[in-house]
């Protein structure tokens, strides 16, 4: 009989290590518990079910016998989804950090039979190679150490809680002054690349959460050494490999500083935050790249990552066939025996496919030679055919693996960006896929749960996993800000006060403020993380400040301020210590120093015109309200009283306590919105 443990569970990275000859357990009490029995230290591996280094140590040691044997005569193993149990990842993989490595996946971390860590590392080889040890070789040592040096480990783990409970506990709170995203902002643009854009060197991620901050600081400064690094990074990657040119949609990050060669991964947020922030620049740039992109970007995740029950899937993985990027890449040949001889000479021409490749023999498809000198409409037009051509052949293919399990935070993320893209660019079924998506996550996987209701993390096959983390909450209460927004109905701003509510109730920290990233009564780990940086995707206490305001505003209560405030308070000493992952939180101190309000007098149908020129400025820190006729402001809101001019559909712009004159002109509307912006 197996003694793999993981085939009842829902993940799909879990399930693709039910056959391993590794005894396998799920993280949990009887994990634990047969530690703490069998003596043993735990071996944690965790991952995910696109990441391609998982793949391939799970090729080279998981399922092999020999390795798998060591494994299961001297530890129990625990095999852990990063995106199902974000809660075990960031703890371990701080500890990792505070042993002075760098991070990344897999993450292979050895602790005590209680889940102290005291040594680790990311991807081992099976035999030594790399510069780095191979597997077999670090199991037997480290189980050597655990039973002949005890010292020696109870030194280390001892060292590392003592340092994780440090961080969660040390708060640095302060007064960060309105000149902090200026002055972040100028720092950013002393380390991003010049000519490819993005921070310089390799390997190359999007970084959203800063290029968002720095077009931030261009809208308010007009300054063109703030939006310059955004539009190259935008551009080089638009047109990079990063990007899939025939299915639409972004890589998790670049190999290389060039944008060429990705991991091929796709994930949800990656995809959602790029959608947002190419939406925000092409309001004001009109790029007709950056809408394309979108376009693209939207199509890919309404076709391939939409479930049936109307949520989001988390990933496409960077492997088919069991070999990295195989379904994404060309040969040549193949786009000759396609195409006409003069349609496969314009397509290599304007795709850098060549006979030796770009990659391992192969072509990533990439228009980087035109990153800097726009193709044309008419180009466009030349292309396509043969862009649909060839995503024809590519779709007989063998799909990359696809991980269909619902997460509340990233669905959250990309029902905002589908919300403000689709009012952005007028278009209502965007708009109404990321409302049927709110209602999944909010009626699906939000149920009553010791007599509330309580949101849970992930769904899959029918079934929910875990009480929601702090980013879960955060991120589905921005949705519903930008779903009141683009939408007019008020039930959203509702749902939003109830999923803050229910932060408030689980997760508030009320010693030092801030939010733990795990509910009061989660099952409990060694330690309750709170933090305002941001990793992969943003971080709650990040993205709060900002969701708050606009909460304030929509709803005339004041209290929200007071917790923006709070929050903004809390983490301010953090500025001190390290801005690179402060990103989202540096974006909300913008929006709480200078939000920008529309409130639009009149039906849903008679401002319609108005509610889209106002969509269609760049202004993050706008907040859009409709009063329709009969409803009134509350008293605190410096529009309160006013109505409509001469009975027309009536705009009023407000900036902290002063509104402008009467706007019926949609031009007007613009000019005033950009005004305010400043």
């Amino acid at each position: 009989m197996s003694r793999n443990f993981l085939r009842a569970e829902t993940s799909p990275y879990l399930l693709q290590h039910a056959d391993n000859p590794v005894h396998w357990r799920p993280w949990g009490p009887d994990a634990l518990a047969a530690a703490k029995k069998e003596k043993k230290p735990i071996l944690l591996s965790v991952g995910y079910a696109a990441c391609h280094w998982c793949h391939v140590m799970a090729h080279e040691s998981f399922e092999d016998q020999a390795v798998a044997a060591v494994m299961n005569e001297h530890f129990v193993n625990i095999k852990v989804d990063r995106e199902e149990r974000p809660d075990i990842d960031a703890i371990y993989m701080s500890a990792l950090h505070l042993l002075g490595q760098q991070g990344g996946w897999p993450l292979t971390m050895f602790l005590t039979p209680e889940g102290e860590p005291f040594w680790g590392g990311t991807y081992f080889p099976k035999d030594a190679a790399y510069g780095r040890p191979g597997f077999t070789d670090v199991l037997t040592e480290v189980a050597r150490i655990f039973r002949e040096e005890p010292a020696k480990v109870y030194k280390n783990r001892q060292a590392l809680v003592d340092a994780l409970q440090k961080q969660s506990a040390t708060a640095r709170p302060g007064e960060p002054t309105p000149q902090v995203p200026i002055v972040v902002a100028e720092k950013l643009v002393e380390i991003m690349d010049p000519e490819h854009g993005g921070i310089r060197g390799a390997p190359k991620f999007p970084q959203v959460p800063l290029l968002s901050l720095m077009w931030r600081a261009h809208l308010r400064t007009s300054r063109e050494d703030f939006a310059t690094p955004v539009t190259r990074a935008l551009d080089h990657m638009s047109e990079g490999g990063i990007y899939d040119h025939l299915g639409g949609g972004y890589a998790r990050y670049s190999v290389d500083e060039f944008w060429l060669a990705p991991h091929f991964e796709k994930m949800l947020y990656d995809n959602a935050v790029l959608i947002d922030l190419l939406t925000m620049v092409w309001a004001e740039t009109g790029k007709p790249l950056y809408e394309r992109r979108v376009r693209e970007t939207v199509e890919w995740v309404a076709r391939e990552m939409l479930t049936d029950d109307g949520g989001f899937a988390a990933s496409l993985d960077a492997d088919s066939e069991g070999v990295e990027g195989k379904f994404y890449v060309w040969s040549e040949a193949e786009i000759d025996n396609l195409f006409t001889p003069g349609e496969a000479t314009l397509f290599k021409r304007f795709y850098g496919v060549t006979g030796p490749g770009n990659w391992e023999g192969t072509n990533i498809l990439n228009r980087l030679a035109r990153a800097d000198s726009p193709v044309t409409a008419e180009e466009e037009a030349s292309l396509e055919p043969l862009r649909a051509r060839l995503f024809a052949e590519r779709d007989m293919r063998v799909h990359p693996g696809f991980d269909d399990k619902v997460l509340a935070d990233w669905n959250g993320l990309m029902i905002a960006a589908l919300a403000r893209a689709g009012a952005t660019f007028g278009e209502s079924e965007w708009v109404e896929m990321a409302r049927q998506a709110f209602r999944f996550v909010m009626e699906t996987m939000r149920v009553e749960t010791n007599g509330t209701r309580r949101l849970h993390h992930a769904w899959r096959d029918g079934k929910l996993q875990h009480i929601a983390m702090a980013d879960d909450l955060a991120n589905m209460a921005d949705a519903a800000v930008a779903l009141a927004e683009a939408t007019g109905d008020e039930g959203y701003a509702a749902e939003a006060e109830s999923l803050v509510a229910e932060l408030d109730a689980h997760y508030r920290d009320q010693a030092n403020d801030g939010y733990f990233f795990t509910a009061d009564d989660a099952p409990a780990l060694i330690v309750r993380r709170r933090t305002v940086s941001d990793d992969a995707t943003p971080a709650a206490n990040g993205t709060l400040p900002g969701t708050l305001t606009k909460l304030a505003l929509m709803t005339g209560k004041q209290e929200y301020f007071t917790r923006a405030d709070e929050l903004i308070r809390a983490f301010a000493g953090e500025l001190q210590e390290n801005i690179f992952p402060l990103g989202s939180y540096i974006a909300s101190l913008d929006t709480r120093l200078r939000p920008v309000q529309v409130v639009l007098i009149g039906s849903l149908e008679e401002t319609a015109e108005l509610a889209k020129a106002a969509f269609g400025v760049s202004c993050p820190s706008r907040i859009l309200m409709r009063i329709g006729d009969g409803a009134v402001l509350p008293a605190s809101h410096p529009a309160h009283g006013k109505g409509k001019q001469d009975g027309k559909p009536t705009a009023y712009v407000c900036a902290g306590e002063t509104c402008s004159l009467p706007v019926t002109d949609v031009d007007a509307l613009v000019e005033e919105l950009k005004r305010a912006r400043k």
